[in-house]
């Protein structure tokens, strides 16, 4: 019995090694922690329990037979983080570049299967070059197995990637199905065909970094959320981003212990300036109104003219969605509609209250906004907040003009309240726009028509540039005071929380992606 314990006790040290020593030294001297590393980093101390640490590859062709790594280059496993279960895949790079084989496959679904299973989180650790060649379809057999899973667990268990090295070809659909995806600066990429083929193709000259590094994807593609200076920063990060979320979407996220008091916040009172035209940042409005200290941003560095991102509003765990007038006026585009639907969406399946702070002058112009098909994209974030049934609510700091008013969260697409500061203008445009079409003929008929014009423009603005034409209608619950925003705020989301919203009933609605 000794010998065969003995036995076991060497298979788990070899399993441990990974692709050996060398391997791991390479691995560090790149600036990135082993597989286990990160797993352990990830995890309560001690809470790991790893799945198939002893599973080898099949193959038997171009000399493989000769080249068996236990756990055959993926960690797989459970854990808590903050006594949390949560189920992990970490990509081992020391063993065959972290390639996909059929077995590696299978030890990532068995561990969707039980998250699903067990309704709790799955975390992906991304370091691969890719599918194994070795095996030709039967890996990319896997990496179908493995979107198949994606997107069936999509929506019922939270799903976060973490780009942690290598991630190209095939293997970026799994990242990019998932909720979340934060990238490692300088040591990881992803893109779906590299620099060589891209210089072979298109003859252009392209580095991995630039061609699909986390800048890149951060800024321009939108494809990652989030970034991390270095393994550690990514870990930290999706810890503190899975503190706002749910286990599953039959659970709501956990509050944190918070105890009331006056909540009234003078700070809100000189934000907006005087001048309508003059820019502001909205994200001193979200610090006033949210728990201190507690907004974490997504998509950070794409589509900065609206915000959207987690906080805590007496400890529970609220979604905002903001218009940012310090970029392009906080008007809507392709970008930004994406990037807010898309966010509202992951809300709305995993019961996250949602928080709309409303100050859009309309929908970007132009005809590269038309061309690239704003109708379509706009509609997007229209239908994304007409869909949610989690509770809604609106604040109109300053302006809220046409189209733009309807998608940002209105009373008319189903919003539980909506309130509005005396400060917001609700109207079809802004006053000037709007005079010189109603006003046309008189403006122009005018011994001073610039005079005129600021006589016509004053006339509409005291009509409609305000929020009580609205409030008379009830589009708008409340007109409030700045400084009340985070006390009404309170109120509202304890009173919606037993929300029940009956949809009809349909196989699924027809989002116009």
């Amino acid at each position: 019995m000794e010998k065969k314990k003995n036995q076991l006790v060497d298979k788990i040290e070899k399993a441990k090694l990974g692709g050996g020593v060398a391997r791991i030294e390479k691995q560090h001297a790149k600036g990135k922690l082993t597989a286990r590393e990160r797993v352990n980093l990830l995890l309560d101390n001690g809470s790991f329990e790893e799945i198939g640490i002893l599973v080898t590859h099949r193959t038997k062709d171009f000399g493989m037979e000769d080249q068996i790594f236990y756990g055959d280059g993926v960690v797989t496993g459970y854990g808590t983080i903050n006594n949390r279960l949560v189920y992990v895949f970490a990509q081992d790079f020391t063993v065959f570049g972290g390639s996909l084989s059929e077995t590696h496959a299978e030890k990532i679904c068995k561990v969707m299967d039980l998250a699903m299973k067990t309704g709790a989180p799955l975390i992906g650790l991304n370091d691969s070059g890719g599918a194994r060649i070795q095996e030709g379809v039967r890996s990319l057999g896997g990496y179908a197995d493995i979107f198949f899973k994606n997107v069936m667990a999509s929506g019922v268990i939270p799903q976060i990637s973490a780009i942690m090295g290598p991630c190209a070809g095939g293997a970026v659909y799994s990242p990019a199905m998932t909720d979340f995806t934060i990238m490692v600066e300088n040591t990881s990429y992803m893109f779906v065909t590299g620099p060589n083929v891209v210089k072979t193709v298109t003859n252009e000259e392209v580095t991995s970094e630039e061609l699909g590094g986390a800048s890149t994807h951060s800024t321009k593609s939108g494809v990652t959320h989030l970034t991390a200076a270095h393994d550690v920063d990514c870990i930290n990060k999706i810890k503190r981003l899975l503190s706002y979320i749910p286990q599953n979407c039959e659970e709501k996220p956990s509050d944190i212990p918070f105890e009331l008091g006056e909540e009234y916040r003078d700070v809100l009172e000189d934000i907006i300036p005087d001048s309508a035209n003059k820019p502001y940042d909205m994200k001193d409005v979200i610090s006033g109104i949210v728990d201190v200290d507690s907004f974490f941003e997504i998509h950070k560095d794409y589509a900065d003219n609206i915000i959207v991102g987690f906080a805590r509003l007496a400890g529970k765990s609220i979604g905002i969605v903001a218009n940012q007038p310090m970029s392009l006026a906080g008007c809507l585009d392709v970008n930004s509609s994406k990037k807010a639907a898309r966010f509202t969406r992951f809300c709305d399946c995993f019961n996250v209250p949602i928080l709309v702070l409303e100050d859009v002058p309309g929908f970007l112009p132009g005809t590269d906004q038309e061309w690239n098909a704003i109708i379509t994209n706009g509609a997007k974030l229209l239908y994304a907040l007409s869909e949610a049934t989690v509770p809604r609510i609106t604040v109109i700091t300053r302006k809220a003009y046409g189209g733009a008013y309807d998608v940002m969260n209105s009373k008319h697409i189903g919003a539980d309240f909506n309130f509005a500061w005396p400060s917001a203008e609700i109207a079809v445009m802004g006053a000037k726009g709007a005079s010189e079409i109603i006003f046309r003929r008189e403006i122009k008929a005018a011994d001073n028509p610039e005079e005129k014009l600021k006589e016509k423009e004053q006339e509409y603005a005291e009509l409609f540039a305000n929020p009580y034409s609205a409030a008379q209608r009830g589009f708008i619950d409340e007109v409030i005071m700045p400084r009340d925003t985070r006390r009404k705020l309170i109120k509202a989301f304890k009173a919606l929380e037993n929300k029940v919203a009956k949809i009809p009933r349909k196989k699924h609605g027809n989002i116009p992606l």
